[in-house]
């Protein structure tokens, strides 16, 4: 891998604190916890600055060093020597990000709380994790382990790896508790989403901390425009400058650093969307929202309003029954709604994928009352039977209608539009920009840490797009080209992997 200056000298920062905590890169050297000094720095860059790639080369060359990854569904018994590492983003769907570029990442609520684990089962884990010789467990068979064992080699996860072996993921864990002592060394993507609170959390957990963030995107709501790695030292802060992500010259980028220009206007800005269309078909005006497109990949609006009315007619174009869902349409994990007893089944459910921000389609109704059938993008077997609780908005009503209701599991709004806010941390291949929404933004004069909203907005929403940015610039919708369906989705995993409910209120 070949750094560019501000990468390199970014990499030395992290290294340099590194060592003062123990952990020499340079010579693959390791002292035990408490042998250094603690540390903070900040690697700040916009999107294409190559933060990603600098973070899991730092992660590759710890675990050869000899640094022991620590992730949210395993972690390893202390010793006296060992030193540790966790990968950490504030949301699930920005650890699942991190987790599609092979950096094992967890999110920072999954550390503060730990787990405890069956004993047998934890036999497994640690031969797995390369501590301890196979294991011969009861009722599995050498099949069975050499599957979980191939699983684990190509994912790093341990209930996957489980779940591959037959076994529930909500057996390995069979309780939490709240961390009592401290971590090691941890790296946190998407900084800018971190509230003051998390902030210093991670302080107290981590001896050694790295933040990752981008400057430019949206502060968390009600930190009035500031990211938690304002308070922190200049001298403590390392910048990237230089863009690396796709290729040079990409024009979706090229108008997300355009919008740093503080005499930018929203119509200059616009003019420029409309150039770029030209020159590149990776920029494209659009007049209307394309309603075939919402089925896979949300609009991102910025009002509330919005969302729901672009909801309304996307299920207005296809048919769709006003008090049941039709099989194919999306649907965005809004959480696990279990009582804290339940944390168990919390697990089982976020092991198939079924956490927070997570993309799903609807496949059909469960085999029991409440419980639904889903395609969840993004985790090796995508195809669940779960308990759900479904709510659809519409424009001017104020309770929801539920097609879906378990009396607990996992909830889920419609996903054929989201809000940028709840975009962030996410991509799509394409992604569709409802301007006129950031044209309100430009004429409410708001601004947050001194920059205009419209202009923060306008970069969150530009940035998740991976490969194609559709500018939308009217309040229209373009009918649907075809049925709305599930033909372009996976075929159903096999039965075993299949979530089940052994009891009337399981999930």
């Amino acid at each position: 891998m070949q750094f560019s200056d501000d990468q390199a000298e970014a990499y030395d920062r992290i290294a340099d604190i590194l060592r003062a905590a123990g952990v020499d890169l340079a010579n693959g050297t390791i002292l035990p916890e408490g042998g250094g000094k603690p540390g903070l720095v900040a690697v700040l860059g916009k999107a294409g600055s190559g933060k990603t790639m600098l973070l899991a080369k730092m992660v590759d060359e710890l675990t050869e060093a000899g640094v022991d990854l620590v992730s949210g569904d395993y972690e390893g018994k202390r010793t006296k020597d060992r030193r540790t590492l966790a990968v950490l983003a504030p949301t699930n769907k920005a650890a699942s990000v991190l987790r599609s570029h092979g950096v094992p990442a967890t999110t920072i609520h999954r550390i503060i709380y730990t787990p405890l684990y069956d004993p047998e089962y934890e036999k497994i884990a640690e031969w797995l994790a390369g501590k301890g010789d196979r294991p011969d467990i009861e009722g599995l068979t050498d099949v069975a382990l050499d599957r979980a064992f191939a699983f684990y080699d190509t994912h790093k996860s341990i209930p996957g790896a489980l779940a591959a072996a037959g076994l529930r993921g909500s057996d390995f864990i069979i309780g939490w508790t709240r961390r009592d002592d401290p971590l090691d060394i941890g790296f946190v993507d998407e900084s800018s989403m971190l509230d003051d609170r998390q902030f210093d959390d991670l302080r107290e957990i981590f001896s050694t901390l790295v933040l990752f963030g981008d400057p430019a995107q949206l502060a968390p709501v009600g930190q009035s425009g500031a990211m938690a790695f304002d308070a922190i030292k200049e001298s403590r802060k390392t910048h990237l400058h230089r863009i690396h992500r796709q290729s040079a010259g990409n024009p979706i980028l090229d108008l997300a650093h355009a919008l740093g220009d503080p005499e930018l206007s929203f119509e200059a800005f616009e003019c420029m969307v409309e150039q770029a269309a030209k020159d590149d078909d990776r920029v494209v005006i659009s007049p209307r929202v394309d309603a075939t497109m919402m089925a896979r990949s949300p609009v991102l609006v910025w009002r509330n309003a919005t969302r729901i009315r672009l909801i309304h007619a996307f299920r207005a174009a296809y048919g769709a029954p006003p008090m049941e869902l039709l099989p194919g349409e999306p649907l965005i994990c809004d959480g696990i709604e279990l009582p804290a007893k339940h944390r168990k089944k919390r697990v089982d459910l976020e092991a198939r994928g079924l956490i927070k921000g997570a993309q799903v389609v609807y496949m059909g109704p469960g085999r029991k009352p409440g419980f639904s059938r889903l395609h969840v993008f993004g985790v090796e077997e995508p195809q669940v039977n779960a308990a759900t609780i479904i709510k659809i908005e519409a424009p001017g009503e104020e309770e929801p209608f539920i097609p879906s209701a378990a009396r607990m599991g996992a909830a889920f709004l419609h996903g054929a539009a989201v809000t940028i806010h709840k975009a962030q941390g996410s991509q799509w291949p394409a992604v569709q920009v409802f301007a006129p929404d950031i044209y309100a933004a430009a004429r409410s004069g708001r601004s947050e840490a001194g920059i205009p909203l419209w202009k923060r907005l306008a970069y969150v929403a530009i940035t998740r797009a991976e490969h194609q940015l559709l500018w939308v610039t009217r309040y229209m919708l373009a009918k649907p080209t075809g049925q709305l369906g599930v033909g372009d989705l996976a075929k159903p995993a096999p039965a075993k992997l299949v979530l089940e409910a052994p009891a009337e209120d399981a999930l």
